[in-house]
C-alpha cells in the first residue's frame, strides 16, 4: 500500500464569529488534531455530525477514527441525570459519535478516543462516568484553567498496548478535563492511570485505545503514529483479501 491512511476525526457543533460572521453555527475542530494525525503520517479526514444512519458509509471510506475533546456527553446515555456542572451542549455530536464508535467497533476499525473521545468509548462499551471528578479527588490537577491547559503525571501500565507504546514508568501530558471513567466498559481494560488512581488510558481488542489526557497539546507522537502505522497494516490487509476474493471469483479451485 502506497497511500496515507484516512483518519477521520470528529468534530464540534458549535456557534462561532469570525471576520464579519457573527453567531454562525459551525462544524469546528482545533488545528492541533490535523495537525497531528498529518505529522504521524495520516490524512486528517473531518467529520462533522450527521444522521446516525450515515455512519457506516462514512467509516467504509475511512482507514482509522478518532473521537477527539469537547464538551460532556449526555449521561442519559449511561443511565444517570445530569451533575449540575455537567456541560451537556451538543446531543447531535453524542448521536453521531456513539454511531461512529459502535460501527467502528463492531467493525475492528483502529480508534482512538481523546478526552471526552476516551469517555464516550467507555459509555459505548457500557461503562459510566464520574460526572465531577473535585467531588472525588483530593486535589484536582486534571481541570486546567480556563483556556488553558494543565499537565500532570500519568502512569502506563507495564503489559498493556498503551505501556508498550509508551514504555517509561511516568510521563507528564497535557490536560482539560473534569470527568473520568467511573465503571469500566465491557471489553476495555485500564492502562494508565494518574497518581490519584483517575483512569487516564484504557484499551480494548485490536487497536482500540482511549487516552484522557490531550496528546495533540504536545510533542509526542507515539500514540497517533501507532494508530497510523495500525490503520495503514489494516487498509493493506483489506486490499489483499479483496485481491484474493477477486482471484477466488475468477480462478477455478
Amino acid at each position: 500500500m502506497d497511500r496515507r491512511p484516512f483518519i477521520g476525526v470528529s468534530t464540534y457543533l458549535v456557534d462561532a464569529s469570525w471576520s464579519d460572521w457573527r453567531g454562525r453555527r459551525v462544524a469546528l475542530l482545533p488545528e492541533r488534531y490535523t495537525a497531528y494525525v498529518q505529522r504521524s503520517g495520516g490524512i486528517a479526514v473531518l467529520l462533522p455530525p450527521d444522521s446516525p444512519e450515515r455512519a457506516p458509509e462514512v467509516l467504509a471510506r475511512l482507514d482509522a477514527l478518532v473521537i477527539a475533546g469537547g464538551p460532556d456527553i449526555d449521561p442519559a446515555y449511561y443511565g444517570e441525570s445530569a451533575h449540575p456542572l455537567t456541560d451537556v451542549a451538543s446531543p447531535e455530536r453524542d448521536l453521531w459519535e456513539v454511531a461512529l464508535l459502535r460501527g467502528a467497533l463492531a467493525a475492528g476499525m483502529p480508534v482512538l478516543g481523546i478526552c471526552r473521545g476516551m469517555q464516550v468509548l467507555n459509555v459505548v462499551c457500557g461503562g459510566t462516568l464520574v460526572q465531577h471528578l473535585p467531588d472525588v479527588v483530593d486535589v484536582d490537577v486534571h481541570g486546567g484553567s480556563p483556556g488553558c491547559y494543565g499537565a500532570h503525571v500519568v502512569r502506563p501500565v507495564p503489559g498493556t498496548l498503551v505501556g508498550g507504546l509508551l514504555p517509561e514508568s511516568e510521563l507528564e501530558v497535557p490536560t482539560f478535563h473534569h470527568q473520568a471513567v467511573g465503571r469500566l466498559g465491557t471489553g476495555l481494560r485500564v492502562s494508565a492511570l494518574a497518581p490519584d488512581g483517575t483512569v487516564e488510558a484504557v484499551e480494548g481488542p485490536g487497536f482500540t485505545v482511549g487516552v484522557q489526557w490531550h496528546p495533540e497539546q504536545g510533542d509526542d507522537l507515539r500514540v497517533m503514529r501507532a494508530l497510523v502505522q495500525a490503520a495503514t497494516a489494516a487498509a493493506l490487509d483489506a486490499v489483499v483479501l479483496g485481491r484474493a476474493a477477486a482471484l477466488d471469483a475468477v480462478v477455478p479451485g
